[in-house]
């Protein structure tokens, strides 16, 4: 026998006549993503933060002066260089991608890495060193493996490992909901 499910408050039903529309779209959601783009051609970035720059400053002109052709010319080609430059830095740029595990799977992993005698003296509630590599394993939407993930942490820069597994951690906390005026 299978359990039911229990009806919806009948103050929430009388209250909102589309509540089975509503619980239907919550059941719905999808988890939080997150993106980490890694591109190492400094050139690249820069010339993409330029033709940025260019773009604004061409398309405020052209805003201003609508009757003017040749800034409206101008405007044109400044966002022509930003897509050419954005295509660029989007051709040699790595995406990663990171969801957020469901509640249940993010608490085991916690509780699977607690802290050391140190990292608890300090205020950890789990071991960010043996947890890292897992969870940007498990957070991750492309096939980076524990492995892979070891690797690339014992191998980049502070910084940059940094930023791998904050962007895995940053995930599991993301927050799309307002609480509103009610």
């Amino acid at each position: 026998m299978t359990a039911r499910k229990p009806a919806p408050p009948a103050e929430a039903v009388a209250a909102d006549a589309h509540w089975e529309a509503k619980r239907a779209k919550l059941r719905a959601r999808t988890r939080p993503t997150v993106t980490l783009t890694i591109c190492d051609d400094d050139d690249l970035k820069k010339a993409a933060a330029t033709a940025q720059l260019l773009e604004e400053k061409a398309q405020e002109t052209a805003e201003k002066n609508p009757g003017d052709k040749t800034a409206q010319a101008a405007a044109k080609a400044a966002a022509d260089h930003l897509a050419s430059a954005q295509a660029a830095l989007d051709e040699a740029s790595i995406v990663l991608r990171f969801q957020a595990l469901p509640r249940n799977e993010f608490k085991e992993l916690l509780a699977a890495h607690p802290p050391t005698e140190d990292q608890a003296g300090k205020g950890y509630d789990y071991n960010p060193d043996t947890m890292a590599p897992v969870l940007i394993a498990a957070a991750s939407l492309d096939p980076l493996t524990e492995e892979d993930a070891a690797e690339f942490l014992d191998n980049w820069s502070q910084a940059e490992g940094e930023r791998l597994y904050s962007a895995a951690l940053r995930v599991q906390q993301a927050d799309r909901m307002d609480l509103g005026k009610g």
